[in-house]
């Protein structure tokens, strides 16, 4: 009696193992999590950090200044595929998230790190490589920019925060 209670214990201890493990992964198969919004690292089990300088993934915008209020094209380019990414503009002044995204491509959401729509993260894990997306900057003047992106190749290959070259504010008096 008492092997067959420990064998239900096992089983049960097992089973519920694996579903809390099955639905912790799952869940950034459709975009980052909230965690990653201030330093923009997966936060995946056992997920292996490679060197920025050493990917495959370009960030490029068409200008290289912009005006307050004024809208960013910006293209992420990529020579291999991947999976997932995390993308955001920040200022150079002091590394803060800034601005909105107004145009997303397929397989991608917004996300609302620390204002709405100021990040942009996969929606499912299909294999990208070439995304274009467009971002509005605020209003009120806020300094030069420029754009990062966090790229998960697999659930164990990530790059984080590879860079733009700078978007510089036009119109600061």
């Amino acid at each position: 009696m008492e092997d067959g209670r420990k064998a239900h214990l096992v089983i049960a201890g097992w089973l519920c193992t694996t579903l809390c493990l099955a639905s912790y992964t799952a869940a950034f198969s459709h975009g980052a999590s909230l965690s990653a919004c201030a330093d923009m690292m997966p936060k995946h089990l056992r997920a292996q950090l490679h060197s920025p300088r050493n990917n495959y993934v370009t960030i490029h915008t068409n200008v290289s200044f912009y005006f307050p209020g004024g809208k960013v094209p910006v293209t992420v380019r990529s020579s291999r595929d991947f999976m997932g990414f995390l993308l955001q503009a920040r200022k150079v002044s002091n590394d803060e998230v800034a601005g909105t995204f107004v145009f997303i491509p397929p397989g991608s959401k917004l996300l609302t790190c620390f204002e709405d729509g100021d990040t942009v993260t996969h929606s499912d894990k299909s294999l990208k490589r070439n995304l274009s997306f467009v971002w509005k900057a605020p209003d009120q003047p806020i300094g030069d920019i420029k754009f990062f992106i966090s790229v998960v190749q697999s659930y164990f290959v990530y790059w984080a925060r590879i860079e733009s070259a700078v978007v510089a504010q036009q119109g600061l008096n």
